[in-house]
Formats: C-alpha cells, sequence, structure tokens
C-alpha cells in the first residue's frame, strides 16, 4: 500500500510530461544565412515600387517603427501607407553591419543599414541609420513582425 502514492505520482508525471510534450511548439529550422535573405527579399519589394508587395513582408499584426515617420503603424493598412510616400523616393538599402540572433520560430536581424535615396529631381543621397527586424515563423512562413529603422544621430565616417 506505501508503494500506491509513489506509482500514482509517476504516473501523474508521465502524463503531465507528455501533456507538455504534447504542446511544445514545432520550432522552424533556419540558419543566419537564411534570415539575412529576408531582408534582401524585402530590398527587393521595396525595387518593385509596389507599397502591397512591401507591406506582403510584413505580419498583418506587425508593428513597424520608420525611419522618415513618427507615426508608428501597426496594422497593414498604416504600414502600406507608409510605403506609399516612401517608395517615391526609390529606397534601396545596403547593409553594414548586422547581428542575428535565432530562436525557436523567431529570428532578429539588427545592425546598421545605409539607404540611397532619390529626390524629386532624381538627385541620390545616402541615409545612415540603425535597424531591427524581428522575424516570425508562422505556418512555415517567415514574415516581419517587428521592424524598427532610426536614422544616425551622429554624422557617419565615410
Amino acid at each position: 500500500m506505501k508503494s500506491l502514492p509513489l506509482t500514482l505520482f509517476a504516473a501523474a508525471s508521465l502524463m503531465l510530461s507528455g501533456v507538455a510534450l504534447a504542446k511544445a511548439p514545432h520550432c522552424a529550422k533556419t540558419g543566419d544565412a537564411a534570415v539575412a535573405s529576408l531582408f534582401d527579399q524585402w530590398n527587393a519589394a521595396l525595387a518593385t515600387n509596389s507599397p502591397d508587395k512591401v507591406a506582403d513582408r510584413y505580419w498583418p499584426d506587425a508593428v513597424l517603427l520608420p525611419t522618415v515617420s513618427n507615426t508608428p503603424r501597426t496594422d497593414r493598412a498604416s504600414i502600406r501607407a507608409y510605403f506609399v510616400d516612401f517608395l517615391q523616393k526609390h529606397p534601396q538599402g545596403k547593409i553594414d553591419t548586422r547581428t542575428i540572433k535565432i530562436n525557436c520560430n523567431t529570428a532578429v536581424d539588427m545592425g546598421t543599414y545605409t539607404f540611397t535615396l532619390q529626390d524629386k529631381d532624381g538627385q541620390s543621397k545616402q541615409v545612415a541609420a540603425r535597424y531591427t527586424y524581428v522575424y516570425e515563423n508562422r505556418g512555415g512562413t517567415w514574415k516581419i513582425l517587428h521592424h524598427h529603422s532610426s536614422a544616425m544621430p551622429e554624422p557617419v565616417a565615410k
């Protein structure tokens, strides 16, 4: 009879561990190169000049804290609206420095980049900025969940 509580405890432990294993999320496999390519895909979307194609790179509940707007963008419509204006500058980005951290179904790409922008007269200028992209995998697809970009506060040596 003394072993009955121990047996019940062991059985309960096994059942609970099985429940925990059953609820463990499936972690998508990825690596630094695959995460880095997500920026390249976003940059290629910019080159299409289509705000819809750029907005498609973001989850519908994503947050964009953009470089040239004071307004946080917290849904697809506001993210798309930002890119309607921003794409008029024909932006193209180049990564200068990056650090990538990968976790279960999330990846963070953070560092510095330089954007080449064109004004209305076709004159190019470069804007150095800091960035953070948080990507999330949902159902096998990686998209941007959070994107923060801010111009460098100090002059950048060239």
